[in-house]
């Protein structure tokens, strides 16, 4: 933001804007807000954006438009591909519920924490095939598509379809490329696809280049060739596209992905294929001053941010001021308490132990964790609460939980400029997708996994996801989150979705990793709290703790280290470092936000995409 400066002045807003103020009254954007009557389509690519845009004007609605997208940001390797994940949740009007997507792969039946022990791993790896989940992205799209959409898979899959078949490939992927070539050559079939001028200085495609996919090309064809034979058959389209699904799991796509898989040192076998299934869920949510906000439960990080705003709806954050030193304070030592029970008690809902939900959301227990907040000063050895009590039991894992914090094998200072290795594994990327109609349906995508460098499972041309890396090796660590045959890891991915009188007001998710619900839930204020809009909301100043354990590589942690807007004044910037604090700066500090805001004074949206990054929309 141009103007950020003047955001950072200690003022209180009185009003909100977005709540009935004239939308003329806004301050200067990087980036236009976008404003629609009929729908809103936007995803962290310009050629995504026009997938979207394309099924609206099949007549399809908000759910066939983010198929559509996630189908090209995979094909884009948008930091995402079609072996990563899917977490969506999807404002369904008929039943006026919001809809949880789990669409995460699960581990293969071989991934145990003896095997990874026996070659001396502290973690799955960050890469590789021993990294790879089960795809979840062609499973979820499908599953999304058949329960909520209105196209054909063949309607929705066209635009990506045209893309493996030839797009001009864009600087930010031909980057990617060459910076992690050595890594991308160690895997055949990688090195085959994205190294199109062996033996040069430059091997990657040059930007501009037509980039073609021959193989994930062949892929999707075979799923939409699965499609028109079950319609020839009589199928219903629910039907049809469910066995497209059965053809990527269960047939010869899933044959050739475990046979490279093998060959590669993988673990994936046929049976885990088959197993594996996406599933719709009832998301968890918390109220925040009369707003339902909704998130999926803890095998993401999503709770956490419920956690946060639990926390900071006790204080008078507009009194405070937008990023004065209390209020950031106020912010971090809200998210301290918060990621601490992250990394201690989200995991897989469905395997033993049972996640103590309805205690780590209750505000009793807000309200008890807000007592542990010292104002005067980091608290930079924040554990996990024990919310068990609060549910009317007893902590069966008190004691891991009393000397959880002192393994300090894992933390490091912190404090410096730049990006090191730790902090890229920590603010790695993904994109984001949001898609509203008029008919009221309301989408919120955050896919991930198989971004660069990707290994490519044999002919058919899918990326592997890394996905296993978030998994822990012991209970010491994270009694819900220990590796396990057909388990799922505990992602960071988080889409969000508010209500308002039963109507979505907001759909929001970004990029990141384990930044995603700090920024999340800095956006949501900048709204509620401070009366932004949703551009400018998108664009503004956040913070960035790197305390909580980090869900990549090696899991370091980095205790008082906070990243501030360079706009940041000297007086903040002086009391945070003496209040404890390790200071870094960024231009930039947003995060690539996407975010769909409700405007039901004039049964419009109002669409942002964040000046972070390639984020882009289209609207009607």
């Amino acid at each position: 933001m141009k103007n950020l400066s003047a955001l950072l002045i200690l003022t209180t807003v009185a009003a909100l804007p977005m709540a009935g103020a004239p939308p003329y009254v806004q301050s200067a954007t990087e980036k236009p807000i976008l404003h629609g009557r009929h729908w809103m389509a936007i995803t962290g690519k310009p050629a995504g954006a026009m997938a979207g845009a394309r099924m609206f004007e099949k007549g399809g609605n908000a759910v066939d438009a983010a198929c559509a997208m996630l189908a090209v940001v995979c094909t884009m390797f948008d930091d995402v591909s079609w072996g990563g994940e899917t977490q969506a949740l999807i404002f369904d009007p008929r039943s006026k519920k919001v809809v949880g997507v789990n669409g995460l792969g699960f581990a293969p039946s071989g991934a145990t924490p003896s095997f990874f022990k026996d070659r001396k791993l502290s973690f799955p790896p960050a890469e590789g095939p021993l990294a790879a989940t089960i795809p979840g992205n062609p499973g979820a799209l499908m599953l999304m598509l058949a329960g909520f959409g209105t196209l054909s898979l063949q309607q929705v899959l066209e635009p990506a379809m045209q893309m493996a078949e030839g797009y001009p490939i864009e600087s930010e992927l031909v980057r990617k490329l060459e910076s992690n070539k050595a890594k991308l050559k160690q895997w055949p079939y990688s090195k085959s696809l994205f190294f199109t001028h062996p033996g040069e200085d430059h091997e990657a495609p040059h930007p501009g280049e037509l980039f073609r996919q021959p193989d994930l090309l062949e892929t999707l064809k075979k799923l939409t060739a699965a499609e028109a034979d079950a319609i020839a058959k009589g199928k219903s389209r629910q039907e049809a596209i469910l066995a497209a699904h059965d053809r990527f799991y269960k047939g010869d796509i899933a044959e050739e992905f475990c046979r490279a898989s093998k060959e590669m040192g993988g673990l994936h076998t046929l049976d885990d294929f088959a197993r594996w299934r996406p599933r719709l869920e009832t998301p968890v949510s918390v109220a925040y001053k009369g707003i339902e906000v909704y998130k999926l439960t803890v095998w993401t990080q999503g709770p956490a941010m419920l956690q946060a705003l639990n926390l900071l709806e006790r204080f008078d954050l507009r009194a405070m001021g937008y990023n004065s030193t209390r209020y950031i304070h106020a912010l971090y030592q809200s998210m301290n308490l918060a990621f601490a029970d992250r990394d201690f008690y989200y995991g897989d809902p469905t395997f033993p132990p049972v996640e103590p939900v309805t205690g780590l959301l209750s505000k009793e227990y807000a309200s008890h964790r807000a007592g542990e907040i010292r104002w005067d000063r980091n608290h930079s050895s924040a554990q996990p609460g024990d919310p068990y009590p609060f549910e009317g039991k007893t902590n069966p894992y008190e004691a891991q939980r009393r000397v959880w914090q002192s393994e300090e094998k894992r933390k490091d200072g912190g404090g410096t400029a730049g990006l090191s290795g730790a902090d890229e594994a920590f603010l790695r990327g993904t994109t984001s997708i949001q898609a509203a109609d008029k008919s009221g349906w309301a989408v919120s995508v955050t896919p991930s996994g198989g971004w660069i460098p990707v290994c490519i499972a044999g002919r058919t041309g899918i990326g592997m996801s890394q996905r296993m890396q978030s998994f822990v090796l012991s209970e010491s660590e994270n009694p819900f989150n220990v590796v396990a045959p057909h388990k799922q890891p505990r992602v960071t991915l988080t889409p969000t979705m508010a209500l308002t009188n039963g109507r979505p007001f907001l759909c929001f998710s970004v990029q990141g990793g384990d930044t995603q619900d700090q920024n999340l839930l800095q956006f949501f204020l900048n709204v509620v709290e401070f009366g932004m809009n949703v551009q400018e909301a998108s664009e503004a100043a956040n913070i960035t703790s790197y305390q909580m354990r980090a869900s990549f590589d090696a899991h370091v942690s980095q205790p008082g280290r906070l990243t501030l807007n360079e706009a940041t004044p000297p007086w903040v910037r002086r009391e945070l470092g003496q209040m404890g604090y390790k200071l870094d700066y960024q231009k930039k500090s947003s995060g690539p936000i996407t975010a769909i805001y409700f405007d039901r004074n004039h049964d419009t949206l109002w669409g942002a995409a964040s000046n972070h990054g390639e984020d882009y929309g289209i609207a009607w």
